[in-house]
C-alpha cells in the first residue's frame, strides 16, 4: 500500500465557527420554544443540539512535521501531511498503531498513559528521531563476547506503509535494529586478527569493530534499511555508541593487550640496541681506537645489549687492569 494525500482544504476555522453558531441557534430555539410553548421550535432546537456537535469531530490541527492517516469505515482514505487547521469527514478515524509504544528514543516520554486515546496521540511524527536500543552482548567472528550499542536516526517517509504494512512500526524497527546489529557484528573481530575476511571477497583484511567503526556503522545502516523499506521508514544514520569486551573476558583481554604492547615495545628496544651496537663497532673500527678480536667483540656486544635492553640502569664495574 502506498501513501496518498487526502484532498481537503484548510477550512477548519470556518467549520468551527459555523458549528458554534449552529449550537447557539439550537439553544436559542429551545429557549424560545419553552417560553412560547412552541413544540416545533423546541424539537428543532433539541435536534440541533443532539447532532450539531458532530462536525466538531472532523476538526484537526496539525503542526509542522506531523501527519494524520485517515480511514473511513476501515478503508484507507489518505494522509494529511501539511500543517494547518483542517476539517475532514467526521466519521473518519485516525490510525497510528504505534501511538502508545514508548521506546528509548527521542519523542517518547518515559511515562505511558494507556488511557489516552485521543486524536492527538494518533498523529504520526515525520521528524528525524533517534532510537537507542541499549547494549547487546554479541559474539564476534572469533567467538569473543563483546558488548555493543548503536544509535539509529530514522524517520517515517510513507505513512500508509508504516500504518498498514506492519503491526507496529516502532517495535518493528527496534527488532530489525537488533537483528541487523547481530548479523554485522558476527562478521568482524573486536580487534585486528589474521586470516579473517570481513568483506566477503575471500582475502584476509584488517577490518575490525574497533578500527573500522565507520565501515561497520555504514553496513549496519544498510542492513537495517533493507529490512524496514516495506514499513515506510528511512534510516538516516547509524552510529556505534558503546563497544567493549564483555565483563567475563575483559580482564583477560586487557592482559593480552598489555602483553602485546610489552612485546612490541621490546622489539623496538632490541632493534634500537642492535643498531647502536653496530654503530659503536663501526665507529671503533673507523677511529682505530682499539683492536678487538672476535671473542672481545662478542663480550662487548653482550655487555652493550644487557645495558641497552635492561629495565634498570646499569651498574658499571671499572677495570683498572689490563684489557686482556
Amino acid at each position: 500500500m502506498s501513501e496518498k494525500i487526502y484532498t481537503t482544504k484548510k477550512n477548519g476555522m470556518l467549520v468551527m465557527i459555523a458549528t458554534l453558531l449552529l449550537l447557539i441557534a439550537g439553544i436559542v430555539l429551545i429557549v424560545f420554544g419553552g417560553v412560547n410553548a412552541s413544540g416545533p421550535l423546541l424539537l428543532c432546537g433539541i435536534i440541533i443540539l443532539a447532532i450539531g456537535w458532530i462536525p466538531l469531530l472532523g476538526l484537526h490541527v496539525l503542526k509542522p512535521q506531523e501527519a494524520l492517516v485517515l480511514t473511513l469505515f476501515g478503508k484507507y482514505k489518505g494522509t494529511i501531511r501539511e500543517d494547518g487547521f483542517y476539517f475532514v469527514n467526521p466519521f473518519c478515524t485516525a490510525v497510528n498503531p504505534a501511538a502508545s509504544t514508548k521506546l528509548a528514543q527521542s519523542g517518547d516520554s518515559s511515562t505511558v498513559n494507556l488511557e489516552s486515546t485521543s486524536i492527538m496521540s494518533k498523529k504520526i511524527s515525520l521528524k528525524a528521531m533517534t532510537l537507542n536500543n541499549g547494549r547487546q552482548k554479541i559474539n564476534d567472528c572469533l567467538g569473543n563476547p563483546v558488548e555493543i550499542g548503536i544509535a539509529v536516526i530514522w524517520r517515517v517517509t510513507d505513512t500508509a506503509k508504516a500504518a498498514f504494512n506492519v503491526d507496529n512500526y516502532k517495535e518493528y524497527l527496534s527488532l530489525q535494529c537488533d537483528s541487523a546489529l547481530r548479523n554485522i557484528v558476527r562478521i568482524y573481530p573486536y580487534d585486528v586478527a589474521t586470516n579473517v575476511d570481513t568483506t566477503g571477497d575471500g582475502v584476509a583484511d584488517e577490518g575490525s569493530l574497533r578500527g573500522s567503526a565507520e565501515v561497520v556503522a555504514e553496513r549496519i545502516k544498510e542492513e537495517i534499511q533493507s529490512k524496514v523499506v516495506d514499513a515506510g521508514l528511512e534510516i538516516i544514520e547509524a552510529r556505534i555508541t558503546y563497544l567493549a569486551y564483555a565483563p567475563e573476558i575483559a580482564s583477560v583481554m586487557l592482559q593480552r593487550q598489555q602483553a602485546s604492547a610489552i612485546i612490541d615495545a621490546r622489539k623496538m628496544i632490541v632493534d634500537g640496541a642492535v643498531g647502536m651496537v653496530e654503530m659503536a663497532l663501526e665507529r671503533l673500527n673507523e677511529k682505530q681506537i682499539v683492536d678487538l678480536d672476535e671473542e672481545r667483540k662478542a663480550a662487548m656486544v653482550s655487555n652493550l645489549l644487557v645495558v641497552l635492553c635492561g629495565n634498570h640502569d646499569a651498574q658499571p664495574v671499572v677495570n683498572s687492569g689490563s684489557l686482556y
